[in-house]
Formats: structure tokens, sequence, C-alpha cells
């Protein structure tokens, strides 16, 4: 099976047995129907992906990847707050009337600060010191911005990314990792999206900058399944996983601005049956 499988599949299973219920207490989340959406929870889960062993896509059920990968470059190469330049309606929930899901995610990120080596925005400034700080331990984003929370739709999950750069004994090429930390993750809709989309990233970033993929490592600081959900994942982990598929990134980009939705591919992706129609707590 798949390590992202196993992981996942530990996961679900120690938040089932050993995790705690919001159930009764007061909750923000609400079902379409107006009542209360509760969980179980974990605090602090940490998962560690080996991407240059193999790409992290689960195989219990299908994640789209080319989806996926379209809302990061939406946040991460876009720079839009704006569901109009996406090509999917996942966030149709928290954009106004003309679109926008105010100074949240991609619009974070573009916003420029001054360096001492000029005006740069949070992505130029990573792609700057991986190029010419690699051993820097300050190569990081921040989105969670708290001047800006009023006017943001919805809050930041996932909030930071720290890139750490290391040296391989015996080989040429630097390797890249990276931490993502995340303040709340619904596990059933998103936890692998996330950790694909992010591992998309870090392939990116990493052949744009002449380097090899390392670990991404995923912190949640809550992980947790919604009242409604906890059929749906007691089910899915009792599935047969599948051996994990190939991922291939267009060799030929090396301007990260220049990679699309369709620069992504994997092959031999066997999955289990997708399930259709999550409900989704708002």
């Amino acid at each position: 099976m798949s390590l992202a499988d196993q992981i996942f599949i530990d996961m679900c299973k120690d938040i089932l047995n050993n995790g705690t219920s919001t159930q009764g207490e007061k909750v923000r989340p609400k079902w379409p129907d107006g009542t209360s959406a509760y969980t179980i929870k974990k605090f602090g889960v940490v998962n560690r992906y080996d991407l240059s062993k193999e790409f992290p896509l689960l195989t219990l059920r299908r994640t789209a990847l080319k989806s996926a990968t379209d809302e990061m470059l939406w946040i991460w190469q876009q720079k839009s707050n704006n569901i109009k330049d996406l090509h999917s309606h996942i966030w149709d929930e928290w954009a106004d009337e003309n679109g926008s899901i105010g100074k949240a995610y991609g619009y974070q990120l573009g916003v420029k600060h001054q360096y001492k080596e000029g005006m740069m925005d949070q992505v130029d400034r990573v792609i700057y010191d991986l190029k010419n700080n690699p051993f820097s331990r300050r190569i990081m984003t921040n989105i969670y911005v708290h001047q800006d929370l009023h006017e943001m739709n919805l809050y930041p999950c996932a909030y930071s990314m720290t890139f750490n750069v290391t040296q391989r004994e015996g080989e040429d090429k630097l390797t890249l990792n990276a931490v993502l930390n995340q303040r709340s993750q619904d596990v059933l809709a998103a936890n692998n999206w996330n950790v694909v989309q992010y591992s998309v990233l870090l392939h990116m970033l990493a052949q744009v900058c002449d380097m090899q993929v390392g670990e991404l490592v995923h912190v949640i600081a809550d992980a947790h399944i919604y009242d409604r959900h906890i059929p749906i994942i007691e089910e899915l982990i009792t599935r047969t996983p599948y051996d994990a598929p190939k991922f291939t990134l267009n060799p030929e980009i090396k301007d990260f601005y220049h990679f699309t939705r369709h620069d992504v591919s994997v092959e031999n992706y066997i999955t289990g049956e997708q399930i259709k129609d999550i409900p989704i707590a708002i």
C-alpha cells in the first residue's frame, strides 16, 4: 500500500479512538440545514511524507490532482482572492457577489513587503532565498495576518510554510523540505487534498530552484472528523489500499509562474470508489 494511505488510516483510527468530542459545546460551524456541526478531534497531529520515495496521493479514494493543483496555483502563483480565477466551485460558499473572498489566501501572498533586496511579495521572497540563500533558516510564508482578519471571508486554515534546505551526503543537488502548518482541518474533505497541493508546490519549487524534493511535514493543530462524516470515514479506512502512483511534473518548466494544472500527471493511479456528495460544514 502507499505510505499516504497508511498515514491516513492510522490518523483516522487515532482520532476516532482517542479523540475528544465537541458534542454539546458552542461551535461555529453549521450544516446547510442549520444544525451545529460537531466533531471528534485530535490536537497536534504531525504527519511526515518523504516525497523522494513516493507521491502521497490517497488510493482509498481518488484525489483530483489537477483540481488540487489548480487551487494551489490560484493562491501561490496567481495570488488571487477571486473565485472567477478558479476552475472549480470549492470556494463559492465564501465568496461575495463579486467573487471575492476578501483579504485572504492569495491576496496575502501577493502583498509586497520591503526587504534589504527590494520590494517583494512572500512567494518571490521564498524563490529568491532558495536560489540565493538556500541554507537560511528564515525562508517562510505566513498568511494569517491579524490586521486583515476582519476583511477575510474565511480565516486561513493552512496558513504557513517553512522551507528548509539540506545537503545529502554524496549528492550534488540540494534537497528541499518544508513544514506546512495548519490551524484546523476537516480530515475527510481536505486532508489528502492539502497534502497533495503542498507536495506539488514542493516539487515545483524544487524544480525551478534546481533542487530535489525531500520531506513534507504536515502539522495540524486541530485535526477533526465531523459527526456526519464518521460513518463515511469508518467505511473508507476498511478499504484495501493500492500502491502509490508515479508522479510526473513537466520537466521543461523552469519558471514557477509558467506552471499550469496541466503540467502535473500521474501514472498507474488505481483507487477505491469515489465518495460523492460529502456534506460540508460552513
